[in-house]
């Protein structure tokens, strides 16, 4: 296949390929974030890491992934999104490798695979969110929410394996380093059925970049609104996959693969109401589920702050997860409602939205200094308050188009 192939050209063969592809890139990114988060409680110790300091430690990611957020636009239309994803798939197994043999050395080799490991992480998401996109318009139906419920498999398959890890005391570095050559190599081959990229989106990025840029999306209040809405849920997602375990453990005095046990709850919990909830926008309508599933979150937080033993937690675990599952999704579809204006202000949304990602494990680890990870996390609450009262920003724009592609798309995703 060339880079100039139209839809005319898409077989029916060719594009279930490249579906498959799609799912097995969000599928095994999922997979290889869930694998490293499972790992971090034992990293902690060898490091003999404080919370304060642990949090600055997973700062790498994010700094990593925000800087490749805003490069990324610049990279996938350079090389498409088959290139980037296989390009950063051989990045990401070459950073968590490095964290995996590295952390017997000390914190800058760790700092150094995370930041390659979350650089390798945000260009990758972009990629493979732009070719689920052209797969979705090849189709002429919404499937998008369910390559996001792939990545979400691809967390509890990850954290399953390394719950079974930790109870079988299988060393980090041969786990992570195994998982590393699996994802990377998997990837590397599989995106080679992905569809050439449209051409019109670059055309698109080219009219943009004349109008100035991405200057002008950081003016409009809708998208900032909706930028800070998904920042809240950002947190309260990345919170539970950084501080979950630790919290647990720490809290609720359990061994390892306790903690460990109620990180898969959460994000198996996340993976249910990606896969059913679609069904929810589709009746109800974005404003009334988000807010319902902020309520169900704040249920959860408090049962897992305050619940007086590890049952309670892991109940908390559920809920937090069930009601952390919709945010981003349905935010990034809020951003794309106006398909000429997508990209500019998805890519807006989505970098107010990895602020969490960077000032969260901080902001916690600090707290967590004071009190203890567990209260800590009362910071959570806050920002889905604050996510409840902003929800309205995410109302389907009335000049969106009414296309049934374009309006399924957005009900669902």
């Amino acid at each position: 296949m060339t880079l100039t192939a139209g839809p005319a050209l898409t077989t029916d063969r060719s594009l279930r390929a490249a579906t498959r592809a799609v799912y097995a890139a969000f599928i095994w990114s999922g997979f290889a974030m869930a694998s490293w988060a499972t790992r971090i409680p034992q990293i902690r110790d060898e490091l003999r890491l404080g919370p304060s300091q642990l949090g600055l430690v997973l700062v790498a990611i994010a700094v990593g992934s925000i800087i490749s957020l805003v490069l990324s636009g610049h990279i996938v239309a350079r090389l498409g999104s088959r290139a980037t994803v296989a390009a950063m798939a051989v990045l990401l197994a070459v950073g968590l490798t490095v964290v995996a043999a590295g952390y017997h050395l000390g914190v800058p080799p760790v700092v150094l695979g995370l930041f390659a490991f979350g650089f390798a992480n945000g260009a990758w998401d972009v990629a493979m969110n732009v070719q689920g996109a052209l797969v979705e318009r090849r189709l002429g139906r919404a499937i998008m929410p369910r390559f996001h419920a792939g990545y979400s498999v691809g967390t509890v398959a990850g954290a399953l394996l390394g719950t079974a890890m930790v109870a079988l005391k299988v060393p980090v570095t041969a786990h992570l380093i195994a998982v590393a050559v699996l994802a990377g190599a998997s990837t590397f081959v599989m995106v080679r059925t992905f569809l050439p990229d449209d051409a019109p989106a670059s055309a698109e990025g080219g009219t943009a970049e004349k109008k100035g840029g991405l200057l002008e999306f950081w003016t409009e209040p809708r998208t900032l609104l909706v930028g800070v809405f998904v920042l809240a849920f950002a947190f309260t997602e990345g919170a539970g996959i950084d501080w979950i375990a630790v919290a647990v453990i720490d809290g609720y005095d359990t061994p390892a693969a306790v903690g460990t046990l109620a990180f898969t709850v959460f994000l198996t919990a996340m993976t249910a109401g990606r896969w059913f909830g679609p069904a929810l926008l589709d009746r109800f309508g974005r404003v009334p589920v988000v807010r319902a599933l902020a309520v169900i979150a704040l249920a959860g937080l408090a049962l897992f702050i305050f619940g007086p033993n590890t049952p309670t937690a892991y109940a908390g675990a559920l809920l937090w997860g069930t009601g952390a599952s919709l945010g981003f999704p349905v935010a990034m579809s809020a951003a794309s409602d106006d398909p000429a204006r997508a990209a500019g202000r998805v890519s807006v949304v989505a970098s107010i939205g990895y602020c969490a990602f960077l000032g969260g494990p901080p902001l916690i680890g600090v707290l967590g200094d004071h009190m203890s990870v567990l209260r800590a996390l009362i910071a959570i609450p806050v920002l889905l308050t604050v996510a409840f009262l902003l929800a309205g920003a995410i109302r389907p724009l009335p000049e969106s188009p009414e296309t049934p592609e374009t309006s399924e798309t957005s009900a669902r995703v």
